[in-house]
């Protein structure tokens, strides 16, 4: 099985590393091809205005200078022998994306491209809070994700349907257990906008958010998952149309 990996944080990422170790447990047919820099919050964007510029930095391993879409796009189109994979995994992303992040994550959209590409796509993210910010519990997705993967992987995934899988801000031993999940909605009064001033006295701003309670709703939603330890497996469609929506729009329409 031939395992192409990608991710939004960097080609130097630790993240990247932890997913090498997990593909490395399904396959030794292992290529990375992932952004020269820090491509979160890109979302599904691709380069049309600007080149390509690619680099190999080891056996099987490219840094492109784009966004993950680009990256897969490169993969499939022009790097791999014999065309594209049969598994794309996306991640291990250094913080969750869960809720409204998926529609944001340039981590989720390396394996949305893997799907429109007609190729299995799983997007892996590593949950951490204040506390664990600069030492995110790795061991987590190392330890669960490989068999993860394998038991998705023989039930058969639809076409056009990729896996968003969120490991929780905990060590191995405290995760209680896997969560199919819907995908959340936080409350957007966290979103707010920063505003600052530069050494010459010039405005400038950052979007910011606000500390989230923990979510104690038992909702089956990605971020209850995560706040009661679990993993949290939830699969995303490419085709984002409304059917209910739609029926009523071709009524008022005619």
């Amino acid at each position: 099985m031939r395992i192409l990996l990608t991710n939004d944080d960097g080609v130097h990422a630790r993240g990247l590393e932890v997913l090498e170790e997990i593909a490395r447990a399904l396959s030794d047919d292992i290529w990375v091809v992932a952004p020269e820099t820090d491509q979160s919050g890109v979302s599904h964007s691709l380069s049309l205005n600007d080149p390509l510029r690619l680099r190999e930095i080891g056996p099987r391993h490219f840094a492109v200078k784009g966004t993950p879409t680009d990256c897969v796009i490169m993969a499939a189109r022009h790097i791999l022998p014999e065309g594209r994979p049969d598994l794309v995994l996306s991640g291990v992303n250094r913080g969750r994306n869960a809720a409204e992040d998926v529609t944001y994550s340039g981590t989720v959209a390396g394996a949305i491209e893997g799907a429109v590409l007609g190729v299995p796509s799983f997007a892996l993210s590593q949950a951490f809070t204040s506390e664990t910010r600069k030492a995110p519990h790795w061991a987590t997705a190392l330890k669960f994700a490989p068999d993860l993967i394998r038991r998705v992987l023989a039930e058969g995934m639809p076409r056009d349907v990729l896996v968003n899988v969120n490991f929780p801000d905990c060590p191995p031993e405290h995760v209680k257990g896997i969560a199919v999940s819907t995908q959340g909605k936080r409350p957007q009064e966290l979103l707010r906008i920063e505003p600052r001033r530069d050494g010459r006295g010039n405005p400038y701003y950052w979007i910011a958010y606000e500390r989230a309670p923990a979510h104690t709703e038992r909702d089956g939603t990605d971020l209850w998952a995560l706040a009661d330890n679990r993993i949290s497996v939830t699969p995303l469609r490419l085709n984002m149309t409304d059917e209910p929506f739609m029926t009523r729009l071709a009524e008022v329409f005619g």
